[in-house]
C-alpha cells in the first residue's frame, strides 16, 4: 500500500473527533449517575437504621439502584468505546511511521528520548478490565501466552533472537515490519537506533509481547508467580536477559521487580530492578544470562 501522509492524518482527525463528542457524552452521563446516587443518599437517610423499610421505600431503592447500575454500564460502555479509538488511532499512526520509513523518511530518536518511550508505552499499555466476573483474562495479557496460531501485526513490539556480528544470538526488542504467510516468516526492526537492522525470523524466534496489563488486583492469574523464571528487559537497554521474578506488581500501575542473572555478582544475581509487564515474558531455553 502506498503510504498517504493526508489519508492517515484524516483517519486520526475524524477519530480525535469522535473521541471528543464521546468525552461530552461521558460527562452527561457521569452527571446524571451523580443525580441518582444522590437520590439513592437522600432515600436511606428517610430511613434510620431503627426503622423497618416500608415496601414503598423498598421499591423506591430498588428502582433507584437499577438506574445506577444502567448508568454505570452506559458509561462504561462509552469509556470502552474511547479506548477502542484510541488503540485505533495508535494503530493508523504505527502504520503511517512504518511506511513512511520504508519510503524512505527515516526517523532518528535519540537513545534518551527512545528509553523515555518505552517506559511510556509499558505505562500506557491498556489495562484488560473484563466485562463479566470471573472470566479469565484474554492471550497477550500480561503473562498468557499468545495462541499457536496468533499473527502478530505490523507495528506490535516483540522479542526477536537475532544473530550478532560474533555469531552470538541475543533477544532483541523488535518492531514488526510484515509477516509473509508463504514463508511463514516474519520481517522485524532492531528497535535499537545505533543497530537500524533488519531481520528475515522464522516464527519460533519472534516473541509477541503483551498487548494489555493484567489487573492484579482482578486478574491475578495472569501474572507470572513469584520465583518464575521469565525474559525481561533490561533497564535502559533493549535486549531481554533472563531473570527471576521477586515481587509481583500489587497495583496496576507497578511493575515487577526482578532479579537478573549476572555472573558479575557473589550470588549470580543482579540487585532487584524494575520491568513493566509489557517486557516480561515466558522464558524461552538457551538464552544466556546478563553479563
Amino acid at each position: 500500500m502506498p503510504y498517504n501522509a493526508d489519508a492517515a492524518a484524516h483517519q486520526i482527525q475524524e477519530r480525535l473527533k469522535s473521541i471528543f463528542q464521546l468525552i461530552r457524552e461521558i460527562e452527561n452521563e457521569r452527571v446524571h449517575s451523580e443525580t441518582n446516587l444522590n437520590q439513592i443518599m437522600k432515600a436511606h437517610e428517610k430511613v434510620t437504621p431503627d426503622d423497618k423499610v416500608t415496601p414503598y421505600y423498598q421499591q423506591k431503592l430498588k428502582t433507584l439502584y437499577n438506574l445506577a447500575v444502567q448508568d454505570a454500564y452506559q458509561e462504561e460502555e462509552l469509556l470502552r468505546t474511547v479506548l477502542t479509538k484510541i488503540n485505533e488511532i495508535r494503530a493508523i499512526r504505527n502504520e503511517r511511521r512504518i511506511q513512511a520509513r520504508n519510503a524512505g523518511n527515516k526517523e532518528t530518536i535519540r537513545r534518551g528520548a527512545l528509553m523515555k518511550m518505552l517506559q511510556s508505552t509499558a505505562a500506557t499499555l491498556p489495562l484488560y478490565v473484563g466485562k463479566t466476573q470471573g472470566v479469565k483474562a484474554p492471550p497477550l495479557c500480561g503473562a498468557i501466552a499468545a495462541e499457536s496460531t496468533y499473527i502478530a501485526k505490523m507495528g506490535d513490539m516483540v522479542a526477536a533472537l537475532v544473530k550478532g556480528s560474533e555469531e552470538e544470538e541475543n533477544w532483541i526488542l523488535a518492531e514488526v515490519v510484515h509477516f509473509n504467510s508463504t514463508t511463514n516468516k516474519y520481517e522485524v526492526d532492531d528497535i535499537d537506533e545505533e543497530q537500524k537492522d533488519r531481520h528475515v525470523l522464522s516464527r519460533r524466534r519472534v516473541i509477541p509481547l503483551p498487548l494489555m496489563r493484567a489487573n492484579p488486583e482482578t486478574d491475578s492469574h495472569a501474572l507470572f508467580p513469584k520465583g518464575s523464571i521469565v525474559m525481561a528487559l533490561y533497564p535502559q537497554t533493549t535486549c531481554f536477559y533472563k531473570a527471576v521474578v521477586n515481587q509481583l506488581p500489587t497495583a496496576a500501575t507497578e511493575e515487577y521487580e526482578v532479579l537478573f542473572e549476572d555472573a558479575t555478582y557473589s550470588d549470580g544475581y543482579s540487585p532487584p530492578l524494575n520491568v513493566a509487564q509489557r517486557y516480561v515474558i515466558s522464558i524461552k531455553e538457551g538464552k544466556k544470562s546478563k553479563n
